[in-house]
């Protein structure tokens, strides 16, 4: 998870502007490695985010990473947290939880066909609809076959023919989309709540399906109940990091800087964590 502080580079902060045309985006002048942005509802600001991988057993931090304030740098930072707690301490963590931002097809692939990493995180789903219209969960896939069944058990492909040549189906957005017979639809009843605004359905499956649907079956289990709950102690760091630890504003310039100073803060979250953590020896004598 990251959480964003703000450098020392005297901007006057402003309205943040939702929506910024490419070429137009803020650049700090004496900052330029942090990002723009801001919370929901708040001022925006030139800002870094730190990201910590923990032991949810005792709340220790294994690794930090300081990254400009973006969500894809924050979940890409996670990638090489793990990989560098695996290559210095031999260690895998058997699950990762995480909030939305983690749960995208790429990210999910990486965790259980790369690592082998329980994905306790909400799977990113666009596709539930907010009418009373069928969603693409409603329909069932059947791997066998390589295609989808509606619910009057019409079939959709990704190919209603055979070619001489074999063509790939993959889009550039490394997905497969499967539709359905026009003639199908034509006759279906259900076709009002299915593609009242189309001659038939069609469903945009991810490459990387399998792995979103084991984030799925997991998110219906006990233990991933007790995640959501174990998540809060790293927002607890993050919390403590900047109520008690007052470590609101940088003080060092370029992500360098940040390192450094997300990392110090780390060694010193994690000795009054052990100090409370490790048995304490007999009271030395004079």
């Amino acid at each position: 998870a990251g959480n964003p502080l703000p450098p020392t580079d005297g901007t006057q902060w402003e309205v943040g502007v939702k929506y910024q045309p490419p070429g137009t985006e803020k650049i700090s002048l004496t900052d330029p490695q942090s990002r723009w942005t801001a919370a929901p509802g708040g001022p925006a600001f030139f800002a870094y985010s730190t990201n910590y991988l923990i032991d949810t057993e005792h709340g220790v931090i294994m690794d930090v990473e300081a990254t400009p304030a973006h969500r894809t740098a924050e979940v890409d930072s996670t990638k090489t947290m793990v990989e560098r707690v695996e290559a210095e301490f031999d260690l895998t963590p058997e699950r990762l939880i995480g909030d939305t931002a983690y749960g995208t097809a790429p990210m999910l692939a990486w965790m259980v066909e790369e690592k082998d990493i329980e994905p306790h995180v909400p799977v990113w789903d666009k596709t539930e609809r907010k009418d009373d219209s069928l969603s693409s969960n409603d329909f069932h896939w059947n791997p066998e076959a390589n295609e989808y069944l509606c619910p009057a058990s019409k079939p959709l492909r990704s190919e209603w023919r055979a070619f001489t040549q074999k063509r790939s189906r993959v889009t550039k957005a490394n997905t497969i989309i499967y539709r359905s017979s026009q003639t199908d639809c034509a006759t279906c009843t259900l076709k009002a709540k299915c593609c009242p605004n189309t001659p038939n359905r069609k469903i945009v499956r991810s490459i990387r399906e399998a792995a979103r649907d084991v984030a799925r079956r997991i998110a219906k289990t006990p233990e991933y109940v007790v995640s959501r709950c174990e998540r809060k102690k790293v927002e607890i760091l993050f919390a403590h990091l900047k109520r008690i630890m007052k470590l609101d504003r940088l003080r060092l310039r370029g992500l360098a800087g940040a390192t450094d100073e997300f990392t110090l803060a780390a060694m010193v979250q994690n000795l009054r964590r052990m100090a409370k953590l490790l048995p304490q020896g007999p009271p030395l004598t004079g």
